[in-house]
């Protein structure tokens, strides 16, 4: 119910902010780096800019909850892992405001109801597409779904390049990072999780 709330409170907040307030806002960071907005070829660029933005963050205009309402019952007595990955991330640090990119992989094991797979993809879009560190996300995707679909237990494994650390400050070119959150019979059993893991890593 948080999240549900939390989601509305900004939708409010925001809508009271209009398209040219923050094209102004664009216009003069443009400015501060040393630009002139009024070149032909940044004329345009605010517009451009939060035009990208809306893209880039729509997951604060979603509850990724409501994807995960819709369940089938006829799935004759599946209770095994439901495992979808590789799922595309693009999402942003809240730090630096610069790209995240990377793969989430997406396990649960049904209780009595499986949900479509393309839903599982787009929880993690939705929490993707907001400012984000990713502890946070892989929590908020794995929570979500037990939350909501209330399965025997969750997984959720991202593995992302931070252009936070690979384009400034230390400049790390390889490094990696790769989260994990298990719920249920994941984090109880730990057969369950190496399976999961195993099946993750294979190629």
């Amino acid at each position: 119910m948080k999240l549900v709330k939390d989601t509305a409170e900004l939708k409010e907040k925001t809508s009271k902010i209009s398209d040219k307030k923050a094209e102004e806002a664009v216009r003069t960071i443009i400015e501060w780096i040393g630009e002139n907005p009024d070149r032909e070829g940044l004329k345009s660029t605010p517009k451009r800019v939060i035009k990208a933005f809306k893209e880039y963050f729509q997951g604060y205009n979603d509850n990724p909850s409501n994807y995960l309402t819709k369940t089938f019952s006829e799935v004759d007595e599946y209770d095994d892992m439901v495992i979808e990955k590789n799922i595309s991330i693009r999402s942003h640090c809240e730090h630096h405001m610069a790209p995240i990119i990377g793969v989430a992989h997406v396990a649960y094991i049904p209780s009595k109801r499986v949900v479509g797979l393309s839903k599982l993809a787009r929880v993690v879009d939705a929490f993707s597409k907001r400012l984000q560190t990713q502890e946070r996300l892989t929590m908020q995707v794995a929570k979500t779904i037990m939350d909501t679909l209330q399965p025997r237990g969750v997984a959720v494994t991202i593995d992302a390049t931070h252009q936070c650390m690979t384009d400034r400050g230390v400049k790390k070119e390889n490094t990696k990072t790769i989260t994990n959150y298990f719920l249920g019979v994941f984090k109880d059993d730990l057969s369950f999780q190496n399976r999961y893991l195993r099946y993750i890593n294979r190629d």
